[in-house]
């Protein structure tokens, strides 16, 4: 007996050892174009660095060696934090498609889309410990400011059309401010009122020349090093096909300028549930909408084809 079971200990162990291998073999094909496997080793290699870099049409001075070394600690978080960056890979079509538009009707430079992927990781109902809010991080005063109804009910920070519209706005007041882009997006991260204070303390007005804390240091190579990756994901090792990637929604518009007494019986209403109505329109807030004023809300609805993606 004891015989027959130490066989069979050696079998099941033979089968996981097998297993076992069989999913690091697996596993490895996952890993990126960067790493080797020699036995039971894996070897890393360093990314390669572009010879020249624009971010919003502004030159990135890759031969100073500090900004170099800069760009090449991002690429290389990004580049090696697989999981996140091949998930941004697959959802950056149906957000940019959102974003893009947007930013394009009100001549903000497309490389700002990938301010907002900084900023949120591409999650609408993203709040930061500070209490910032959404794909562009708007805090309450803040959002209000640039024209969006924050309430009980109704929270516009959360809406990605909304709150793009509003981030559109305050980009051109800081370019209005700084003239420059590069500066935009740093004080995007670190305040107007930040960048003013380093300006001043360091007689520089130039993002790279500038000494400044080491999340806005961070701040505009971690945007660039999503821009160079998503627009060339193949180059740095990720080789997502077309059709892994998360399609657009397939979305339509009503106007509504009334009350709403209860949203799971106005999405049964038009064809939806309430679980996919809060997906489209993560701003509304409660499960009713009072709309004492009587103002008109554009509220997104699926249309045929959504949730199975059909083209």
């Amino acid at each position: 007996m004891n015989k027959i079971f130490s066989r069979l200990s050696f079998i099941l162990l033979l089968i996981i050892a097998l297993m076992g291998g069989w999913y690091i073999f697996e596993s490895s094909t996952l890993l990126t174009q960067h790493t080797e496997q020699s036995g039971n080793q894996f070897y890393y290699r360093s990314i390669e660095l572009p010879d020249s870099l624009t971010f919003a049409g502004e030159k990135v001075p890759l031969d100073y060696f500090d900004v170099l070394e800069s760009l090449d600690r991002e690429i290389l978080v990004n580049g090696y934090f697989h999981s996140q960056t091949i998930r941004y890979i697959k959802m950056a079509p149906r957000y940019f498609s959102i974003i893009e538009p947007i930013l394009k009707a009100d001549t903000i430079p497309d490389d700002f889309k990938y301010l907002a992927l900084a900023e949120s990781g591409f999650d609408p109902k993203v709040v930061s410990p500070a209490g910032a809010v959404g794909f562009w991080q708007f805090l309450k005063g803040t959002g209000r400011d640039y024209g969006l109804e924050i309430n009980n009910e109704v929270d516009e920070r959360y809406s990605i059309i909304e709150s793009t519209k509003a981030a559109c706005k305050y980009l051109k007041d800081s370019y209005k401010k700084f003239g420059n882009w590069t500066m935009v997006a740093a004080s995007y991260n670190a305040g107007r009122n930040g960048i003013d204070n380093q300006i001043e303390r360091q007689d520089e007005s130039d993002y790279y020349d500038l000494l400044l804390n080491d999340e806005t240091s961070r701040y505009v190579f971690r945007i660039l090093s999503f821009k160079l990756i998503l627009e060339n994901p193949v180059k740095y090792g990720f080789d997502i096909k077309e059709e892994e990637k998360y399609l657009p929604w397939k979305t339509k518009t009503v106007e509504l300028n009334t009350d709403v007494k209860d949203f799971a019986a106005f999405s049964k209403e038009h064809g939806t549930n309430y679980k996919i109505l809060k997906m489209l329109n993560p701003w509304l807030r409660q499960t009713y909408l009072n709309n004492s004023r009587g103002k008109t809300y554009s509220i997104i609805l699926p249309d045929e084809g959504f949730r199975t993606n059909t083209n």
